[in-house]
């Protein structure tokens, strides 16, 4: 452009000099001609000096002077303005999946072999939207070879496990009093079998024994962007001495004597708080699942409320509770030190067939988290809360059928539920409905509300 630009200057100035040089040289032959010293014919009319001039202009409008090259008068485009990555993740939680013989038996085909996919089939819009979903497996897979039992001591089949990975389970936690059911050959089966399984993450129980003194292996999920530490423990073992052949095998939430064994039911063990803060180390969400509580009792103890404060404490962000067959409420926890976690002291079971109508009510967890690439993640309390469920079994002989939302539950169903003629007890829709109100209150939740949450 500046080529182009000097170059025009230099026409302009052409094109003035020389018509003034020809003007110039009229008026100097006019002035002689006035002088006498030209004659006549010398000396230009003025018809031909207008015609000069007009030559001059003529020539002077004739010469080409080059176009500058166009400018576009368009801004240049703005940037795309940046846009943080922001997302939800969800997870959802169910209680005790606890094998009574009716619901062993109710899995036999006529072949003889076990399918228990029809037992999660109610949760399956929840397993599709959830990206954690984690169940209690209450009772060991010991071992199909030992044969299968119920109360006291508990063996299941390994196709229970089949059915919870098929529904699409990815956390299963194995830490309960009936852990050590089939000792400590049926426990080290149990993970055997869960090896089989690598999409899962089993937690609770541990193919090798750690010692105190060792540092233990933190159990990680990761999520996206996001990690997770999930840490399982539960009360005891069902004895009140720990034999010394599962010390380290079964992640204990009591303290215990280390040399007797004999366990402390009023304390934490304080490797819990030390697990819980190395994983906050580790970990963007510190989730703690302890089995624990009174059975029966739909309010926690004392030593639930004061572990669970311990533990948020520490670094927990969510507690998720099992053990007691009931439903127990959902708190929001601030620590002193500022720390917050949402706690479900119990979920109750998720399929059972218990006599007492209470423990047909149970809960599902649904918790929201929301990551953002600049601000991390976040507990949305908003979106979380839990989905009421309804444990279906028949009678005669006593088979387990199915678990329902409870808003789906309906008056027939309750009569026709087996527990009258199993437990003496009926069941009644409008206790089902009295039990939502008063344990889960503001956090009790509907699937449609649920659902569309975790489409946002």
């Amino acid at each position: 452009m500046k080529n182009q630009f000097t170059k025009k200057k230099t026409i302009r100035i052409l094109a003035v000099t020389i018509p003034a040089m020809i003007l110039g040289v009229l008026l100097i032959l006019y002035g002689l001609s006035q002088s006498g010293f030209l004659g006549d014919r010398l000396i230009p009319a003025d018809s031909e000096l207008t015609q000069h001039t007009d030559s001059i202009e003529a020539m002077q409008g004739s010469e080409e002077v080059p176009d500058l090259p166009e400018i576009s008068s368009e801004p240049e485009p703005e940037p795309e303005p940046y846009i943080p990555v922001e997302y939800d993740i969800h997870l959802m939680a169910v209680g005790d999946n606890l094998m009574h013989m009716g619901v062993v038996n109710a899995g036999k085909q006529e072949d003889g072999t076990y399918n228990y996919d029809f037992l999660y089939e109610g949760l399956a819009p929840f397993l599709e939207k959830a990206d954690i979903r984690i169940v209690n497996q209450e009772t060991i897979l010991g071992g199909n070879a030992s044969g299968f039992s119920g109360y006291p001591h508990f063996n299941s089949p390994t196709q229970v496990g089949d059915a919870l990975v098929k529904a699409g389970f990815n956390v299963i936690l194995h830490a309960s009093n009936h852990a050590a059911d089939m000792s400590i050959e049926g426990l080290l089966n149990c993970v055997d079998y869960w090896e089989t399984q690598p999409e899962v993450l089993m937690v609770g129980i541990n193919k090798e024994g750690t010692a105190d003194d060792e540092e233990r292996e933190i159990p990680l999920f990761t999520v996206e962007d996001v990690t997770f530490a999930i840490l399982n423990y539960t009360y005891g073992p069902n004895m009140e001495v720990i034999p010394s052949n599962i010390r380290g095998y079964l992640n204990i939430l009591c303290d215990w004597d280390r040399s007797s064994g004999l366990l402390n039911f009023t304390k934490l063990n304080p490797q819990v708080i030390e697990d819980i803060e190395r994983a906050d180390e580790l970990a963007d969400v510190v989730i703690v699942c302890p089995h624990w509580g009174t059975e029966y009792m739909t309010t926690p103890s004392g030593y639930q409320q004061d572990w669970a404060m311990q533990m948020t404490l520490a670094g927990a962000d969510l507690i998720i509770g099992t053990h007691p067959h009931v439903v127990q409420p959902v708190e929001f926890l601030t620590a002193e030190n500022g720390n917050t976690s949402l706690c479900y002291y119990s979920l109750g079971n998720y399929v059972s067939t218990q006599k007492q109508p209470i423990c047909m009510f149970e809960a599902m967890a649904w918790v929201t988290f929301h990551y953002h690439e600049e601000e991390g993640v976040s507990l949305r309390l908003e979106d979380s809360g839990a989905l009421p469920l309804v444990c279906h079994y028949t009678s005669g002989p006593v088979r387990a059928k199915a678990v329902y939302p409870l808003e789906d539950y309906t008056t027939e169903l309750a009569d026709a539920h087996g527990i009258l003629n199993y437990g003496g007890k009926a069941l009644h829709l409008e206790d089902l409905q009295q039990w939502n109100l008063e344990i889960l209150g503001d956090y009790a939740m509907k699937a449609e509300e649920l659902l569309e949450d975790s489409d946002d």
